[in-house]
């Protein structure tokens, strides 16, 4: 097939440059997308520091991918070239274990195929999404509903779902008391996705500095948790807390706000192992869970609640050639709260 032009990070730790590379001949069940939106997830940043370890250079990040298909296999039937489709963190899996049959690709026995930073079938590394195009089987593909933007609906694919999926999952909704741990790409989402399932919701943040923008998404409260007498008010008051931080941070002191049969959801991937006391467990029956993103079924199924809801991610749109200072400006916490690349920007 025809060159691919995209950015990528050559070695771990060095800016993203741009890099051109062949993506795979279009098969009877594959299409071929044109890609208009990517979002930047924190991940990114991760894999391409190779922060996590075992990544693949070269790597092109973006596994938050909206765009318009333009050709298809002779096979394909779940969509037809001008429809608006979305790829999300995986573009395979092994499609006969349990997880796979059940629509939980996400937790496939042998392991999903990662959009970036993976191995397809051929052992092939897999590019994301900060390029031009992309080749994906019908499998995985996504249908972005039209009364989504498709730049706000882009980080739906990661940030979307994996705020959707565990609330869903745990049932959280009216009546129940949810907090929100930190308030950035993931818990920005937590937060409308909570306040739109009936929950009320308090985001829990370092400072007061987003205080406003939390009233504005929809929390019913919101606590600076720098100070003692902030962990003891709200000792044994919520039935959920969702954990979007990234950062190391102490779980402790958040399980003592839960409870009695209360469920701390880690969402959040730390990169350095945290450790949890044993009581703040056992001595209120509490759970400590996690959960990565969703299914195909399930994100289209948050894709379709979205366009009824009218939700999207709030985004700010960057050019490609601006990635390096996205990704110094996502370290500050500097974005509100997700940054979504324009495409179009890499043919100019």
């Amino acid at each position: 097939m025809g060159v691919t032009n995209g950015y990528a990070a050559m070695k771990a730790g060095e800016a993203l440059q741009p890099f051109s590379f062949e993506r795979r001949e279009v098969g009877g069940k594959d299409v071929l997308i044109q890609i208009a939106y990517c979002g930047v997830c924190h991940s990114d940043l991760h894999q391409a520091r190779d922060e996590w370890g075992g990544a693949i250079f070269p790597m092109v990040p973006g596994h938050e991918i909206v765009g318009t298909v333009v050709k298809i296999g002779a096979d394909v039937k779940k969509v037809k070239e001008g429809d608006m489709v979305g790829v999300g963190c995986f573009v395979d899996s092994c499609r006969t274990c349990p997880a796979c049959l059940k629509g939980d690709e996400q937790y496939c026995a042998t392991g999903m195929i990662l959009t970036y930073n993976g191995l397809d079938r051929q052992g092939q590394p897999t590019y994301g999404g900060y390029s031009n195009q992309i080749v994906v089987d019908e499998q995985y593909l996504l249908t972005i509903p039209p009364a989504l933007a498709p730049d706000g609906a882009a980080p739906l694919l990661c940030a979307g779902i994996t705020t959707y999926s565990p609330l869903r999952n745990w049932g959280v909704g009216k009546g129940h008391r949810l907090a929100v741990v930190g308030l950035g790409g993931l818990g920005h989402m937590a937060v409308k996705f909570g306040k739109a399932f009936g929950a009320d919701v308090t985001v829990l943040s370092r400072n007061d500095r987003k205080k406003a923008e939390a009233e504005r998404l929809g929390a019913k409260d919101f606590v600076a948790m720098g100070g003692l007498n902030e962990s003891s008010r709200l000792t044994g008051s919520f039935d959920f807390i969702i954990d979007t931080a990234s950062a190391e941070h102490d779980l402790n002191t958040g399980l003592t706000l839960l409870k009695t049969d209360g469920t701390y959801i880690m969402v959040g991937a730390p990169p350095e192992p945290l450790s949890i006391m044993g009581f703040g467990l056992v001595l209120r029956r509490r759970r400590l869970v996690g959960s990565l993103i969703g299914g195909i079924r399930e994100t289209q199924e948050m894709l379709n609640y979205c366009a009824d809801k009218g939700i999207v991610c709030d985004i700010e749109t960057v050019k490609i050639q601006e990635i390096n200072e996205a990704y110094e400006r996502m370290l500050k916490g500097d974005v509100r709260f997700r940054f979504v690349i324009d495409l179009a920007s890499l043919s100019r």
